[in-house]
């Protein structure tokens, strides 16, 4: 299908400079702002409930990413989260590791019941158990049958997870996985961007939940919350195509006797992103419309 709609987000993103506020675990916040700021975001990472409120109000978007859980960043937590829905302001769940221990599942069900996300993205068994399955999280990484792997029969059950969340949360719900699955409980895509070495680093998957908030922002800062849809595709194509780019990059040094690791993969994702542009995204990005 056509990628031009999508990719009028990565410019609008650039030209409207959103500001995101994150609160986020603190293995991958660094990775989170320099995402954030590769792609034209404007990072703010406040987890203090005495300043939850007020940052999420002047904020574009709002990030929740629960993977470092402790009492104090709960609280703050659905404090910038119902702010953000008292004001309009689109909001992120990343729900790390839902399935894997009592506190973690209960929050991520707890937000998701009082807060209208507009988008929530996780691996399949963290979908699973906010849509109340029994989703087999292992830490923060999918460990789960179901995951997408390519085929049409994954592929259509995973896009009938997200499209039966969606419709009962109201969010955007976006599942990644070998092949990224998003719906709005409508409409349905699968993105086909990506490389494996992005499992093997930290940080891939909430960097892309930044990101998301970064694209629905900017969205909704240009009055275009019909398009938060498009956006949130957008947002997952590029961070696929980043990773693609970035493989192909170590791929190029190793030919050159210059061998690099994972260190050197997260760091040219983040270049990549950096680079993105418009020219760049129509001709790479892999996406799919689902029936």
């Amino acid at each position: 299908m056509s990628t031009e709609n999508f990719a009028e987000f990565v410019a609008l993103v650039r030209g409207s400079r959103p500001l995101v506020h994150c609160i986020t675990n603190y293995v991958t916040v660094n990775d989170c702002a320099n995402a954030l700021l590769a792609v034209g975001g404007a990072p703010v990472m406040a987890d203090d409930v005495r300043e939850a409120a007020r940052i999420a109000s002047i904020s574009n978007a709002v990030v929740l990413n629960i993977g470092t859980l402790n009492r104090r960043t709960i609280r703050s937590m659905f404090v910038a989260g119902k702010r953000a829905m008292r004001l309009g302001i689109p909001a992120v769940l990343d729900p790390v590791g839902a399935g894997a221990s009592g506190l973690r599942t209960d929050t991520a069900l707890r937000l998701a019941g009082k807060i209208p996300f507009a988008v929530i993205r996780g691996n399949v068994s963290e979908i699973k158990t906010l849509h109340g399955g029994n989703g087999n999280t292992r830490g923060v990484d999918a460990a789960d049958d179901g995951a997408p792997s390519g085929s049409p029969e994954a592929i259509a059950s995973t896009a009938a997870l997200a499209r039966s969340l969606s419709r009962g949360t109201g969010a955007i719900v976006v599942v990644t996985g070998a092949i990224d699955i998003i719906s709005d409980g409508t409409r349905s895509f699968a993105v086909r961007n990506g490389h494996p070495a992005m499992a093997r680093i930290t940080g891939s998957g909430c960097m892309l939940s930044a990101i998301v908030g970064a694209f629905v922002g900017a969205a909704k800062q240009a009055g275009r919350a019909e398009n938060l849809t498009d956006a949130a595709v957008a947002a997952v194509a590029s961070m696929g195509i980043a990773g693609e780019r970035a493989a192909t990059d170590l791929d190029t040094l190793a030919s050159l006797g210059l061998p690099s690791g994972t260190g050197s993969f997260r760091a040219r994702i983040i270049d990549r992103l950096a680079l993105m542009d418009e020219e760049t995204f129509s001709r790479e990005a892999r996406i799919e419309r689902l029936a």
